[in-house]
């Protein structure tokens, strides 16, 4: 898995987490204004391993 960082037409920062076959696995639902903000959206999702879920 890996994450791709870019800009969009709008030049916000966003991300997208891609599998090993380069499909899509998640993505930013929002543009970030800073590319430190998208960053952070970043570690948020990789620090996410032990969170609940629900149904």
């Amino acid at each position: 898995m890996y994450f791709e960082l870019y800009q969009d037409r709008s030049k916000d920062w966003r991300w997208t987490l891609k599998a090993a076959n380069h499909l899509t696995i998640a993505d930013s639902s929002e543009g970030y204004r800073n590319k430190s903000d998208a960053l952070n959206g970043i570690r948020l999702v990789k620090g996410s391993g032990t969170a609940p879920i629900y149904e």
